[in-house]
């Protein structure tokens, strides 16, 4: 069994400084393994992972203890991410980030709440393990290139170039501009009532016309097995939940998306891609293995 981590619940909190330094940046290391990751449970045995292997170092030999933490964070994250691309090749339907249920601060810092979306962490899904560590470093956490060296073990230079590559890559497939929480609240109430109340062309209205939906059930809660393109096809599944299920609101990855209730319990949790006013993206998790993390808000940083 695990040894508890400080600030679990339960755990035995102790006040050396070893603890108190990992405690102080316990909420940035989840967020870096998170993005790396797309999993919230694995974050969380990285973060076991890194509190074993800080317990044991000397600090008088540590300059910098975030820096230190960041790093060893992202080696036990890149080792993980290897594992988990195995794991992937042999999912059953599309696998989707596990979703996280945020804390509003996350929706105000839209640079953070942008680099957690599903729709950042599905176009993270598409670099290799060492590019999304460069990138999510770089990009997200602003560290510097010397830094992201001694963390993913390549020199300065092959770091920039990674970076630069990275940059290139994610720009290239990631939506056209930021889009704040407000227009996707505002979208997502249309397609919300639009659902409730049954009224298929309203459901349209809010769709792109070459709108992609992607359900993750993971072979163990009934999905579609690939991708279901356009407004019409994705209309006539959404138009049979409201009949049988509850709409909830609330913010998940930093963004307003929709908990969809049957007989009380979380049955599915959607997440949505805004550009120009309309939902081109539509992410339906259902894979009950991966909602444990929505019954409470996860705390995240930059």
């Amino acid at each position: 069994m695990p040894q508890p981590m400080p600030g679990d619940r339960g755990g035995d909190m102790s006040n050396d400084s070893a603890t108190e330094a990992f405690v102080a940046h316990r909420n940035l290391l989840f967020t870096v393994a998170y993005e790396m990751l797309g999993s919230a449970a694995d974050a969380e045995d990285v973060l076991q992972e890194t509190w074993l292997r800080w317990a044991g170092v000397d600090l008088d030999t540590v300059r910098d203890q975030r820096a230190y933490l960041v790093r060893i964070t992202t080696r036990q994250a890149l080792g993980r991410l290897r594992t988990l691309g195995r794991r992937k090749e042999s999912y059953i339907g599309p696998w989707l980030p596990e979703p996280l249920l945020t804390t509003p601060d996350v929706a105000e810092n839209i640079e953070l709440a942008d680099s957690v979306s599903m729709a950042m962490l599905l176009v993270l899904e598409t670099l290799g393990p060492t590019e999304r560590a460069v990138f999510v470093l770089r990009e997200v956490f602003d560290l510097d290139y010397d830094e992201i060296a001694q963390a993913v073990d390549k020199s300065p230079a092959a770091v920039r170039q990674i970076a630069h590559r990275a940059r290139a890559h994610v720009a290239a497939r990631r939506p056209r501009e930021v889009v704040s929480p407000a227009e996707t609240r505002s979208a997502l109430e249309a397609f919300q009532q639009a659902i409730e109340t049954g009224n298929l062309q309203s459901l349209l209205d809010t769709l792109a016309p070459d709108v992609v939906l992607l359900t993750d059930g993971g072979g163990i809660k009934q999905a579609a097995l690939a991708p279901v393109v356009g407004a019409d096809s994705v209309a006539s599944v959404m138009a049979r939940i409201g009949t049988k299920a509850s709409l909830q609101p609330a913010h998940v990855n930093g963004y307003p998306a929709l908990i969809v209730r049957l007989n009380g319990e979380i049955d599915t949790v959607m997440a949505v891609r805004i550009d120009d006013g309309l939902i081109t993206g539509l992410y339906a998790v259902r894979n009950p293995e991966k909602l444990s993390h929505m019954e409470r808000e996860a705390t995240l940083r930059r």
